[in-house]
């Protein structure tokens, strides 16, 4: 698919892709076209030429987002291209952008913002070497300490350090790059590049390494807040962090898995959850609220009936829930302002099939994004399924991996979802008639891969064939076995595996030195 281009894009074009000549002649051109020709540098993947557009910014704004994003010159949005080296070539150039010879009164630029960069799987760049989000926060974070320290020790202008400039940016800490990135933001102050995080993600770091570095991070600024994976946050932990933190303007909460066990609850786990439900409540922009596997039977309304404001994304996927709590979602305000929903692991069709599709209905209207997976949906629930989801008219993403379904189910689902307009993904299960008769469901990791491989391949040239005939190319359909795709994860995997053997190696040692002195 081709964009069309405008002929002054095309021009932008013919500019920079003769670097040298372009380097040489930014001193002559129109300030009102740094942007333009910032875009078609990127897309030609111009990195010198980008260094040097971002060291002579010549507005008040340098905003990565709507530069990459969709223009009346340029239609395509390459924000989701993550391109190492045109990234970097931004990043140095910002830090040249300091110390260049301009006089200080020439350098207007104030914000910058790097949140608009998206993270996607599959990179357009030629180099197809990218630059994720651990590592964007790493390499500023480098940066900053850098020009510190060449500030302290060069002769500069004394203008220079007047140049005060807010970076806006998506942080993502772990062990790895934690020292790095606190140092700058230690700096913070001295700095003229200032690190304003406006999202936190933190995996595989200790919670008083988290607590330290929150506070650095200046909670009041924090729209989004994840703690994924290997941060051993539990209730008592996320009571302490709300009591000591405000979060005035977070809109997004993701807390890790087993945060919450009603299991194991006292009285005064019961007052601390209500306190937290309450702290929540003060949060009055919070509309999205991510508790995978967290044990929350029945503690559903103490949680969230606080809340003031509606939430749009709500992921409680493998939480046990019972009747009460799928009652509560199904007549909550909450219900029908929902855009995304995840009650993966939950028996629907057993548990509480009426007060799914209740809550299914009110939610229609807004609905995008719908995940069922390991929900027990058979056969004999596809026809009611189709009905509940008849009136989600704006659905995108449809995901119900490990439902034991028949190739036949399959295509009748399918042929009912290519009537979903705006339905652009699909993440279908390896039919049950695929798998050795007798398995069993929910599927366990060592059996997930013994299925028929050909049989399936059938299978979904099928399906993706019923898309094709009701021209559904738009509808992407995949059956990610382990999980859909990650950023995050992919970036840091690692560091991550790393840090599962290093604490299997740990629970080994004290189990075996346990073992030695009973013996």
């Amino acid at each position: 698919r081709t964009t069309m281009k405008s002929l002054q894009f095309i021009s932008a074009e013919a500019f920079v892709s003769n670097a040298e000549f372009a380097r040489k002649s930014l001193g002559a051109v129109a300030h009102d076209l740094f942007p333009l020709l910032f875009k078609a540098s990127y897309l030609l993947e111009q990195g010198e030429v980008i260094h040097d557009l971002v060291e002579n910014w010549p507005l008040f704004d340098f905003n990565m987002g709507k530069l990459l994003g969709a223009t009346l010159d340029y239609q395509e949005d390459l924000s989701h291209r993550t391109c190492s080296m045109c990234l970097e070539s931004c990043l140095t150039g910002l830090r040249d952008y300091v110390l260049n010879q301009s006089p200080p009164y020439m350098k207007k630029l104030r914000v910058v913002d790097l949140t608009g960069i998206k993270d996607v799987e599959v990179q357009f760049c030629k180099c197809k070497k990218t630059m994720g989000r651990w590592a964007r926060a790493q390499l500023l974070s480098k940066l900053c300490s850098e020009l510190l320290v060449y500030l302290q020790q060069a002769q500069c202008n004394p203008g220079t350090f007047e140049i005060s400039i807010n970076v806006l940016i998506d942080l993502f800490v772990t062990e790895r790059n934690y020292d790095l990135v606190v140092k700058a933001l230690l700096k913070k102050c001295s700095c003229p590049l200032k690190i304003c995080c406006v999202a936190f993600r933190s995996d595989n770091l200790s919670l008083q390494k988290f607590f330290y570095i929150i506070k650095l991070t200046d909670p009041s600024l924090l729209r989004k807040l994840e703690i994924v994976h290997n941060v051993h946050l539990e209730m008592e932990h996320l009571e302490m962090l709300f009591n000591n933190i405000h979060f005035p303007v977070l809109m997004s909460l993701t807390l890790p898995a087993r945060t919450f066990n009603v299991r194991r609850f006292t009285a005064t786990d019961e007052q601390m959850l209500a306190h937290i439900g309450e702290k929540m409540g003060e949060m009055t922009q919070l509309t999205e609220l991510n508790m995978p596997f967290s044990i929350l039977t029945g503690r559903i309304q103490k949680l969230l009936s606080p809340l003031k404001t509606p939430l749009k994304i709500l992921d409680v996927s493998n939480c046990s829930l019972n009747h009460a709590d799928m009652a509560f979602l199904a007549n909550s305000f909450h219900a029908n302002h929902l855009e995304a929903l995840d009650l993966s692991g939950h028996n629907l069709p057993e548990l509480y099939p009426s007060t799914f599709f209740k809550l299914l209905s009110h939610c229609s209207s807004v609905l995008r994004s719908l995940t069922l997976e390991d929900c027990n949906i058979q056969d004999t629930h596809v026809n009611m399924l189709i009905l509940g989801l008849s009136p989600c008219q704006k659905l995108q993403e449809f995901k119900f991996i490990g439902n034991p379904l028949s190739s036949q189910a399959l295509k009748h689902l399918f042929t009912f979802l290519c009537e979903l307009p705006m339905l652009k993904n699909v993440e279908f299960p390896v039919p049950r008639d695929c798998y050795p008769i007798g398995i069993t469901y929910p599927i366990d990791d060592t059996s997930l891969c013994r299925y028929d491989h050909q049989k399936y391949e059938r299978v979904a040239e099928e399906l993706n064939l019923i898309l094709l005939q009701a021209n559904r190319e738009d509808v992407k359909a995949s059956t990610p076995l382990f999980g859909s795709y990650d950023a995050a994860v992919q970036e840091t995997n690692n560091e991550l595996g790393a840090y599962l053997i290093k604490s299997f190696k740990e629970t080994l040692e004290k189990f075996t030195t346990s073992f030695n002195k009973m013996s």
